[in-house]
This record gives C-alpha cells, sequence and structure tokens, in this order.
C-alpha cells in the first residue's frame, strides 16, 4: 500500500478486536517512531496491551472498546509541539494502515497511566493514538470542498489541487477542518483556524499536503 492509498483508506476506528499485534508490524511500527524521535527531537513511545487508559468513563463516552495499544506523543515543552506531534503522528497513522492495523486520533477520551509511558521533565503529554486490528475499517467522514479551505494568487495547478484534496481527507479535532491554503507562486502557506487543537490539525494536514501535492512541487513560506 502506498502513502497516497494509506491516505485514501485510512479512517478513524474506536473499536478494536482485543487482538496481540504481531510481532513483524510492532517492529515496523517501532522503527518507524524511532525514526520520527530521531528527526523531530520528540519522545513518542508506542504502549502495548495496556487496559486501563481506554476504561474509564470518558474512554466509554467515547465509544471506545477493546483498545489495549496506543501511541503516546511526547515532546519537549514548546511553541511548536502540538504541530510537530500532529505532523509525526499522522506519519505513524499511516504507517500504521500500511501495517495493516486502524487508528483514532484521541484527544480527551482516555485516562492518562502514568506508568505506561515516561515523560521527563520540562516535556509534555500531548495527545494520543489508538491503534489496534479494529472490528471495521471505519467510514469516510464529511469533507468540505477545495474552494472553502484554499485559494490562489492565479490558476491553482493540478499538484496544488491534489495537495489539498489529500489535506481535506485528514482526521481533525470534532472534523472540524479549521484549516487554510494559500498559494503564491511555488510558495505554500498553511494556517491553523482558532480552537481546541487546531495546531494539532495543522501538523497532521500539513502531512497530507506533502503527500499529495509532492514536496518537489512547492515550498512552504
Amino acid at each position: 500500500m502506498t502513502l497516497e492509498e494509506a491516505v485514501k483508506s485510512r479512517h478513524s476506528v474506536r473499536q478494536y478486536d482485543q487482538k496481540p499485534l504481531d510481532e513483524a508490524v510492532v517492529s515496523a511500527l517501532q522503527a518507524e517512531i524511532d525514526a520520527c524521535n530521531q528527526e523531530s527531537g520528540l519522545h513518542i513511545q508506542l504502549v502495548k496491551n495496556e487496559e486501563k487508559a481506554f476504561d474509564c468513563f470518558m474512554a466509554h463516552y467515547g465509544k471506545f472498546s477493546g483498545v489495549t495499544n496506543y501511541i503516546a506523543l511526547i515532546g519537549k515543552k514548546s511553541a511548536g509541539l502540538d504541530e510537530a506531534c500532529g505532523y509525526y503522528g499522522e506519519r505513524l497513522v499511516l504507517k500504521a494502515q500500511q501495517l495493516g492495523l486502524n487508528t483514532c486520533w484521541v484527544a480527551m477520551s482516555y485516562a492518562k497511566i502514568k506508568t505506561a509511558f515516561t515523560v521527563k521533565p520540562g516535556e509534555k503529554l500531548c495527545v494520543v493514538i489508538a491503534l489496534g486490528y479494529g472490528k471495521t475499517q471505519g467510514v469516510p467522514h464529511k469533507s468540505k470542498g477545495i474552494q472553502d479551505v484554499a485559494k490562489a494568487e492565479d490558476e491553482m495547478p493540478v499538484w496544488f489541487k491534489n495537495g489539498v484534496e489529500s489535506a481535506l481527507l485528514a482526521p481533525t479535532a470534532m472534523n472540524q477542518q479549521k484549516f487554510s491554503f494559500c498559494l503564491n507562486g511555488n510558495k505554500v502557506t498553511c494556517k491553523a483556524g482558532i480552537g481546541i487543537y487546531t495546531k494539532v490539525d495543522l501538523g497532521i494536514v500539513k502531512y497530507h499536503f506533502e503527500i499529495g501535492a509532492g514536496t518537489h512541487n512547492f515550498e512552504w513560506a
């Protein structure tokens, strides 16, 4: 499965079979986590066979079930932490999809089990990503149109439209899609709207845009 195929096939899943993760899958996912940490300076951790985080009122209210594995997105406290967690977290989400796993971004519908991961002094747990073998493959979310989130100084080139279409397939908080793209020459500006977790969303949609547009076609402004 290519990244483009993963973007189109991946949907949020909240109900999972309590099936242990395949060892080869864990190894491949951990290698990608290590690569993301090396590149970003984040402290992302894979938590396996941990039943307490999603056995709480908020998780049940959020209709989660069978979640015993998740990715904890942790990093040094900074103005860019949320965006970095979104960008590299979505990179891991799509890698998980390629490995045959299902995922769901989770901001508040879980309990923080401090013994399950390590938060060093000066660091912060941003969000987590539930993952495992879903009972279903999820369903596509409703989406805005390109004209609702993008504009260009001149006519939009195909690569720019492809990037925005890929971004519109990205998961965002409450599916509000509070982001916008602007093209000027070959420079692209992506801005987050006002609202909770929109900076995380910004990182997620930027990664999707790069996949759809091709990083050789543009520069981030």
